[in-house]
């Protein structure tokens, strides 16, 4: 920036040294003219190919432009028609870097979107094998609840039968200690 503005203040001075020094009417008819086709010319020379890539290309151009300019009316229309094609510029080249970005950033978010995905669907097979086995954790628990009761049922009417064939030995025993017919006999005929 430094060096445009010095370019700049020189372009100043020679554009007021070059006014000074034209003292005749024909020379600024003539310079006038000149300077209209000058910058008919101007403007059609710049295009989106022709504009520079970088600051240093802008600032040469700039320069340039000024040290064309035949008087300060001159100077200030190439400064507005340079500086209007920088804006233009760098609104293109942020426009198409939002583009791009923006198309960047879309892509980033589908590859998550699409990872989001893969995830919820290993997640919900994860939950439906978790979920099969509490229901076969649950069966398992209420059989063994029931093998429990019927174990328990069990061992209650074993003891039942225990005490039942101790009551008939004893009793058994004693009749044959109260029986009437002395000596061995057969069991089984009675």
């Amino acid at each position: 920036m430094d060096s445009v503005i010095k370019s700049f203040n020189e372009l100043q001075s020679r554009a007021a040294e070059r006014n000074f020094c034209s003292a005749s009417g024909k020379t600024s008819v003539k310079m006038g003219t000149n300077v209209l086709l000058s910058s008919e010319a101007a403007r059609n020379s710049f295009s989106a190919e022709n504009l520079p890539p970088n600051g240093s290309g802008w600032i040469e151009l700039f320069v340039g432009e000024m040290m064309n300019a035949s008087h300060m009316d001159d100077a200030r229309s190439r400064a507005s028609r340079v500086l209007e094609l920088l804006e233009k510029s760098i609104k293109a080249r942020m426009g198409a870097e939002a583009a791009y970005s923006f198309q960047e950033e879309n892509k980033k978010l589908k590859e998550q979107v699409d990872a989001l995905l893969r995830e919820n669907t290993i997640l919900k097979r994860a939950v439906a094998i978790q979920n099969e086995r509490q229901k076969d954790c649950e069966a398992g628990s209420q059989e063994l609840l029931e093998l429990k009761q019927m174990a328990s049922q069990n061992q209650e009417q074993l003891r039942t039968l225990e005490l039942n064939n101790y009551t008939l030995a004893m009793q058994l025993k004693q009749a044959l200690q109260s029986s009437t017919i002395p000596g061995n006999f057969d069991r089984d005929v009675f």
